[in-house]
Protein backbone atom coordinates (compact mmCIF):
# COMPACT_ATOMS: atom_id res chain seq x y z
CA UNK A 1 0.00 0.00 0.00
CA UNK A 2 2.87 2.36 0.79
CA UNK A 3 4.33 1.97 -2.70
CA UNK A 4 1.10 2.62 -4.58
CA UNK A 5 0.47 6.11 -6.07
CA UNK A 6 -1.57 8.42 -3.87
CA UNK A 7 -3.86 9.85 -6.59
CA UNK A 8 -5.59 6.55 -7.56
CA UNK A 9 -6.24 5.75 -3.90
CA UNK A 10 -7.79 9.18 -3.29
CA UNK A 11 -9.90 8.88 -6.44
CA UNK A 12 -11.13 5.43 -5.42
CA UNK A 13 -12.01 6.69 -1.94
CA UNK A 14 -13.89 9.67 -3.40
CA UNK A 15 -15.87 7.43 -5.78
CA UNK A 16 -16.68 5.03 -2.97
CA UNK A 17 -17.86 7.86 -0.73
CA UNK A 18 -19.93 9.38 -3.56
CA UNK A 19 -21.75 6.18 -4.47
CA UNK A 20 -22.25 5.32 -0.80
CA UNK A 21 -23.86 8.71 -0.18
CA UNK A 22 -25.98 8.27 -3.33
CA UNK A 23 -27.18 4.87 -2.12
CA UNK A 24 -28.01 6.22 1.35
CA UNK A 25 -29.93 9.10 -0.24
CA UNK A 26 -31.82 6.67 -2.48
CA UNK A 27 -32.81 4.44 0.44
CA UNK A 28 -33.33 6.97 3.23
CA UNK A 29 -34.59 9.89 1.11
CA UNK A 30 -38.24 8.74 0.81
CA UNK A 31 -38.39 7.94 4.54
CA UNK A 32 -36.93 11.35 5.42
CA UNK A 33 -39.50 13.07 3.18
CA UNK A 34 -42.29 11.01 4.75
CA UNK A 35 -41.33 12.18 8.24
CA UNK A 36 -40.74 15.78 7.14
CA UNK A 37 -44.04 16.10 5.27
CA UNK A 38 -45.98 14.57 8.17
CA UNK A 39 -44.88 17.55 10.28
CA UNK A 40 -46.09 20.13 7.73
CA UNK A 41 -49.46 21.44 6.65
CA UNK A 42 -50.90 20.56 3.26
CA UNK A 43 -50.05 24.00 1.88
CA UNK A 44 -46.42 23.64 2.95
CA UNK A 45 -45.78 20.21 1.39
CA UNK A 46 -47.43 21.23 -1.92
CA UNK A 47 -45.50 24.50 -2.13
CA UNK A 48 -43.19 25.16 -5.09
CA UNK A 49 -40.29 24.85 -4.51
CA UNK A 50 -40.97 22.16 -1.90
CA UNK A 51 -40.03 22.56 1.74
CA UNK A 52 -37.61 19.70 2.35
CA UNK A 53 -37.57 20.63 6.03
CA UNK A 54 -40.64 21.85 7.95
CA UNK A 55 -40.69 25.66 8.17
CA UNK A 56 -42.25 25.06 11.57
CA UNK A 57 -42.98 21.73 13.22
CA UNK A 58 -46.72 21.02 13.15
CA UNK A 59 -48.17 18.03 15.02
CA UNK A 60 -51.70 18.75 13.83
CA UNK A 61 -51.85 15.62 11.66
CA UNK A 62 -50.89 13.34 14.54
CA UNK A 63 -53.34 15.13 16.82
CA UNK A 64 -56.09 14.54 14.23
CA UNK A 65 -55.22 10.83 14.10
CA UNK A 66 -55.21 10.36 17.86
CA UNK A 67 -58.44 12.34 18.35
CA UNK A 68 -60.27 11.20 15.21
CA UNK A 69 -62.71 9.10 17.24
CA UNK A 70 -63.95 12.25 19.00
CA UNK A 71 -64.69 14.13 15.76
CA UNK A 72 -67.77 13.38 13.71
CA UNK A 73 -67.17 13.22 9.97
CA UNK A 74 -70.22 14.16 7.90
CA UNK A 75 -70.70 15.54 4.40
CA UNK A 76 -70.89 19.09 5.75
CA UNK A 77 -67.74 18.88 7.87
CA UNK A 78 -65.86 17.24 4.99
CA UNK A 79 -67.06 19.91 2.56
CA UNK A 80 -66.06 22.75 4.88
CA UNK A 81 -62.72 21.22 5.80
CA UNK A 82 -59.80 22.42 3.69
CA UNK A 83 -56.77 20.13 3.32
CA UNK A 84 -54.53 23.14 2.73
CA UNK A 85 -55.20 24.50 6.21
CA UNK A 86 -55.05 21.13 7.94
CA UNK A 87 -58.75 21.23 8.85
CA UNK A 88 -59.70 18.29 6.66
CA UNK A 89 -60.35 14.90 8.28
CA UNK A 90 -60.67 11.92 5.89
CA UNK A 91 -63.59 9.58 6.20
CA UNK A 92 -62.56 6.49 8.11
CA UNK A 93 -59.90 8.35 10.07
CA UNK A 94 -61.32 6.95 13.31
CA UNK A 95 -60.50 3.45 12.03
CA UNK A 96 -56.74 4.07 11.91
CA UNK A 97 -55.86 3.31 15.54
CA UNK A 98 -58.12 0.19 15.72
CA UNK A 99 -56.52 -1.08 12.50
CA UNK A 100 -53.11 -0.56 14.10
CA UNK A 101 -54.08 -2.93 16.90
CA UNK A 102 -55.47 -5.37 14.34
CA UNK A 103 -52.13 -5.39 12.53
CA UNK A 104 -50.24 -5.90 15.78
CA UNK A 105 -52.55 -8.74 16.82
CA UNK A 106 -52.26 -10.52 13.49
CA UNK A 107 -48.50 -9.97 13.30
CA UNK A 108 -47.81 -11.35 16.77
CA UNK A 109 -50.02 -14.41 16.24
CA UNK A 110 -48.47 -15.14 12.86
CA UNK A 111 -44.94 -14.75 14.25
CA UNK A 112 -45.60 -17.05 17.21
CA UNK A 113 -47.46 -19.79 15.29
CA UNK A 114 -45.06 -19.55 12.37
CA UNK A 115 -42.10 -20.13 14.68
CA UNK A 116 -43.81 -23.06 16.42
CA UNK A 117 -44.69 -24.82 13.16
CA UNK A 118 -41.42 -24.02 11.39
CA UNK A 119 -39.12 -25.14 14.22
CA UNK A 120 -40.69 -28.58 14.55
CA UNK A 121 -40.92 -29.13 10.78
CA UNK A 122 -37.36 -27.95 10.13
CA UNK A 123 -35.99 -30.14 12.93
CA UNK A 124 -37.74 -33.20 11.54
CA UNK A 125 -36.48 -32.60 8.00
CA UNK A 126 -32.92 -31.60 8.96
CA UNK A 127 -32.24 -34.13 11.73
CA UNK A 128 -34.57 -37.13 11.56
CA UNK A 129 -33.92 -39.63 8.78
CA UNK A 130 -37.41 -40.78 7.76
CA UNK A 131 -38.91 -42.15 4.56
CA UNK A 132 -39.96 -39.34 2.23
CA UNK A 133 -37.63 -36.81 3.87
CA UNK A 134 -36.16 -35.54 0.61
CA UNK A 135 -39.56 -35.38 -1.08
CA UNK A 136 -40.86 -33.34 1.86
CA UNK A 137 -37.95 -30.92 1.53
CA UNK A 138 -38.54 -30.49 -2.20
CA UNK A 139 -42.25 -29.92 -1.59
CA UNK A 140 -41.47 -27.14 0.90
CA UNK A 141 -39.08 -25.51 -1.58
CA UNK A 142 -41.58 -25.85 -4.43
CA UNK A 143 -44.21 -23.87 -2.53
CA UNK A 144 -41.93 -20.82 -2.67
CA UNK A 145 -42.00 -20.92 -6.48
CA UNK A 146 -45.75 -20.30 -6.61
CA UNK A 147 -46.53 -16.54 -6.69
CA UNK A 148 -48.65 -15.37 -3.77
CA UNK A 149 -51.14 -13.77 -6.15
CA UNK A 150 -51.97 -17.24 -7.56
CA UNK A 151 -53.10 -18.40 -4.11
CA UNK A 152 -55.77 -15.74 -3.61
CA UNK A 153 -58.73 -17.67 -5.03
CA UNK A 154 -57.92 -21.06 -3.41
CA UNK A 155 -57.25 -19.46 -0.05
CA UNK A 156 -60.40 -17.35 -0.30
CA UNK A 157 -62.49 -20.48 -0.94
CA UNK A 158 -60.87 -22.27 2.01
CA UNK A 159 -61.39 -19.30 4.33
CA UNK A 160 -65.02 -18.92 3.21
CA UNK A 161 -65.75 -22.61 3.83
CA UNK A 162 -64.22 -22.27 7.30
CA UNK A 163 -66.51 -19.31 8.02
CA UNK A 164 -63.60 -16.98 8.77
CA UNK A 165 -64.28 -14.20 6.25
CA UNK A 166 -63.98 -10.73 7.84
CA UNK A 167 -62.08 -12.04 10.84
CA UNK A 168 -58.50 -11.68 12.01
CA UNK A 169 -58.28 -15.47 12.07
CA UNK A 170 -58.60 -15.47 8.27
CA UNK A 171 -55.49 -13.32 7.97
CA UNK A 172 -53.54 -15.45 10.48
CA UNK A 173 -54.30 -18.68 8.58
CA UNK A 174 -53.49 -17.08 5.22
CA UNK A 175 -50.21 -15.48 6.30
CA UNK A 176 -49.06 -18.76 7.84
CA UNK A 177 -49.48 -20.41 4.44
CA UNK A 178 -47.18 -17.74 2.99
CA UNK A 179 -44.50 -17.49 5.67
CA UNK A 180 -44.10 -21.05 7.01
CA UNK A 181 -42.37 -22.54 3.91
CA UNK A 182 -39.76 -19.79 3.80
CA UNK A 183 -38.95 -19.94 7.50
CA UNK A 184 -38.72 -23.75 7.33
CA UNK A 185 -36.12 -23.33 4.60
CA UNK A 186 -34.12 -20.86 6.75
CA UNK A 187 -34.20 -23.12 9.80
CA UNK A 188 -33.30 -26.27 7.85
CA UNK A 189 -30.14 -24.57 6.58
CA UNK A 190 -29.25 -23.46 10.10
CA UNK A 191 -30.00 -26.81 11.76
CA UNK A 192 -27.90 -28.65 9.18
CA UNK A 193 -24.97 -26.38 10.02
CA UNK A 194 -24.98 -27.44 13.68
CA UNK A 195 -22.42 -30.22 14.31
CA UNK A 196 -24.06 -33.62 14.28
CA UNK A 197 -21.87 -34.71 17.20
CA UNK A 198 -23.87 -32.44 19.53
CA UNK A 199 -27.05 -34.24 18.55
CA UNK A 200 -25.44 -37.63 19.13
CA UNK A 201 -24.12 -36.52 22.52
CA UNK A 202 -27.60 -35.35 23.55
CA UNK A 203 -29.10 -38.68 22.49
CA UNK A 204 -26.45 -40.61 24.43
CA UNK A 205 -27.26 -38.52 27.52
CA UNK A 206 -30.86 -39.69 27.31
CA UNK A 207 -32.51 -36.83 25.41
CA UNK A 208 -35.32 -37.64 23.03
CA UNK A 209 -36.03 -35.58 19.95
CA UNK A 210 -37.85 -32.95 22.02
CA UNK A 211 -34.94 -32.77 24.46
CA UNK A 212 -32.37 -32.45 21.66
CA UNK A 213 -34.43 -29.70 20.04
CA UNK A 214 -34.88 -27.84 23.31
CA UNK A 215 -31.36 -28.15 24.76
CA UNK A 216 -29.19 -28.22 21.62
CA UNK A 217 -30.82 -26.80 18.51
CA UNK A 218 -32.92 -23.97 19.89
CA UNK A 219 -30.14 -22.31 21.97
CA UNK A 220 -27.68 -22.53 19.05
CA UNK A 221 -30.21 -21.26 16.50
CA UNK A 222 -31.20 -17.98 18.14
CA UNK A 223 -30.21 -15.80 15.11
CA UNK A 224 -32.25 -17.94 12.72
CA UNK A 225 -35.21 -18.00 15.12
CA UNK A 226 -35.21 -14.21 15.46
CA UNK A 227 -34.84 -13.78 11.69
CA UNK A 228 -37.79 -16.13 11.11
CA UNK A 229 -39.93 -14.36 13.70
CA UNK A 230 -39.10 -10.95 12.25
CA UNK A 231 -39.77 -12.08 8.69
CA UNK A 232 -43.18 -13.47 9.63
CA UNK A 233 -44.17 -10.33 11.53
CA UNK A 234 -43.06 -7.92 8.79
CA UNK A 235 -44.76 -9.97 6.08
CA UNK A 236 -48.08 -9.89 7.89
CA UNK A 237 -47.64 -6.21 8.82
CA UNK A 238 -47.06 -5.06 5.23
CA UNK A 239 -49.36 -7.47 3.35
CA UNK A 240 -52.11 -5.77 1.36
CA UNK A 241 -53.76 -7.98 -1.28
CA UNK A 242 -54.95 -10.85 0.94
CA UNK A 243 -56.14 -8.41 3.61
CA UNK A 244 -58.11 -6.49 0.97
CA UNK A 245 -59.85 -9.63 -0.31
CA UNK A 246 -60.51 -11.36 3.02
CA UNK A 247 -61.61 -8.40 5.18
CA UNK A 248 -64.47 -6.26 3.91
CA UNK A 249 -65.54 -5.41 7.45
CA UNK A 250 -63.90 -2.28 8.87
CA UNK A 251 -63.56 -3.90 12.30
CA UNK A 252 -61.23 -6.57 10.87
CA UNK A 253 -59.18 -4.46 8.46
CA UNK A 254 -55.47 -3.92 9.00
CA UNK A 255 -53.39 -0.77 8.73
CA UNK A 256 -52.46 -0.92 4.99
CA UNK A 257 -56.14 -1.24 4.00
CA UNK A 258 -57.28 1.69 6.12
CA UNK A 259 -54.45 3.95 4.95
CA UNK A 260 -55.18 3.13 1.30
CA UNK A 261 -58.74 4.30 1.91
CA UNK A 262 -57.45 7.80 2.69
CA UNK A 263 -55.85 8.03 -0.75
CA UNK A 264 -59.04 6.90 -2.49
CA UNK A 265 -61.14 9.46 -0.62
CA UNK A 266 -62.98 12.34 -2.34
CA UNK A 267 -60.22 14.72 -1.32
CA UNK A 268 -56.78 13.49 -0.36
CA UNK A 269 -54.83 15.11 2.45
CA UNK A 270 -51.26 14.06 1.73
CA UNK A 271 -49.96 15.39 5.03
CA UNK A 272 -52.50 13.28 6.91
CA UNK A 273 -51.64 10.18 4.86
CA UNK A 274 -47.93 10.74 5.50
CA UNK A 275 -48.54 11.07 9.24
CA UNK A 276 -50.41 7.76 9.14
CA UNK A 277 -47.45 6.30 7.24
CA UNK A 278 -45.04 7.43 9.96
CA UNK A 279 -47.16 5.65 12.57
CA UNK A 280 -47.23 2.55 10.36
CA UNK A 281 -43.43 2.28 10.07
CA UNK A 282 -42.65 2.67 13.78
CA UNK A 283 -43.13 -1.01 14.85
CA UNK A 284 -41.14 -2.51 11.92
CA UNK A 285 -38.30 -0.03 12.38
CA UNK A 286 -38.11 -0.72 16.10
CA UNK A 287 -38.02 -4.46 15.47
CA UNK A 288 -35.33 -4.12 12.80
CA UNK A 289 -33.15 -1.97 15.06
CA UNK A 290 -33.51 -4.24 18.09
CA UNK A 291 -32.81 -7.48 16.24
CA UNK A 292 -30.50 -6.25 13.48
CA UNK A 293 -27.51 -8.48 14.25
CA UNK A 294 -29.70 -11.57 14.61
CA UNK A 295 -31.56 -10.84 11.38
CA UNK A 296 -28.37 -10.52 9.29
CA UNK A 297 -26.73 -13.67 10.68
CA UNK A 298 -29.97 -15.62 10.50
CA UNK A 299 -30.76 -14.78 6.88
CA UNK A 300 -27.21 -15.69 5.78
CA UNK A 301 -27.40 -19.10 7.49
CA UNK A 302 -26.30 -21.86 5.18
CA UNK A 303 -24.95 -19.43 2.59
CA UNK A 304 -21.44 -20.88 2.92
CA UNK A 305 -20.82 -24.54 3.51
CA UNK A 306 -17.59 -26.42 3.40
Amino acid sequence: MAGRPLAPRIGRAVLLAFFSALFVLYVAGPVAWLVSSSLQTEAQITAIPPNWLPPEVNFGNFDAILNAAERQVTYETRRQGDPATGGFLPSGAANLIPSLWNSLTVGLWVAALNLLLSVTAAYAIAVIDFRGRRATLYTVLATRVVPDIALIVPLFLVIRNLGLINTLGALVVTYLAITVPFTIFILISYFEGIPRDLYRAARIDGCGHWGALRHVYLPLSLPALVASLTFAFLTSWNEFVFALVLTQNVAAQTLPIVISGFVMDFTTSFSFVNAAGVIAIIPPVLMAVLFQRYIVSGLTAGAVKG
